[in-house]
């Protein structure tokens, strides 16, 4: 029903090809509260993105900045987050505010220190299956598969499979358990 609902919109937008008016309804649509607000996110997301798989959620306030983006099985998406470039793995969760940016050469100064749209450089960010973001979290670098963000990090590098990594620049950590001797 709710893929109904969007399909005048998603062909407003030329089904993700023009940017200015995908962004409107994306951003539009992250204004409707509860889960008729998710439906509707994921429903135009499914006639937009290059690809959604089934049973996800997007909580109020999210949106995609580019229709260049998917989301595999089961991933969940807390309120308030942006993402841009970026193929979220199946089962991946994001916390609120997490951020995925297109990479980190987005702006670039000419000669004269002013900012131009010249040279700039978008990347498309893998997150892996079965990834935890952490609320507040930015991300501009891919995430193998397991990992682990804290809330508030900033990943600027790559995060192998299975690693936990926190904060500013995020940096991988071991947490060593020592066994407790019995007192005699």
């Amino acid at each position: 029903m709710a893929r109904i609902v969007v399909l005048p919109a998603a062909c407003l937008a030329g089904f993700g090809r023009w940017h200015e008016l995908f962004t409107l309804f994306a951003q539009g649509y992250a204004t409707v509260p509860g889960i008729l607000g998710s439906y509707v996110r994921v429903a135009y997301y499914k006639w937009t993105l290059d690809g959604v798989g089934k049973d996800c959620h997007i909580g109020f306030g999210s949106y995609f900045a580019h229709a260049k983006a998917s989301m595999g099985d089961d991933v969940g998406m807390g309120a308030y987050c942006v993402l841009g470039q970026v193929d979220l793995g199946e089962g991946t969760l994001l916390a609120s505010h997490v951020q995925i940016l297109s990479g980190s050469r987005q702006h670039k100064r000419d000669e004269s220190g002013k900012l131009t749209d010249e040279g700039r450089m978008f990347r498309r960010i893998k997150v892996g299956t079965q990834c935890w973001i952490g609320a507040g979290a930015i991300i501009t670098a891919d995430l193998g598969d397991g990992a682990t963000v804290g809330p508030g990090s900033v990943v600027a590098q790559n995060v192998p499979a299975g690693a936990t990594v926190s904060g500013n620049p995020a940096r991988n950590f071991a947490v060593v358990v020592k066994p407790v001797k019995p007192v005699s």
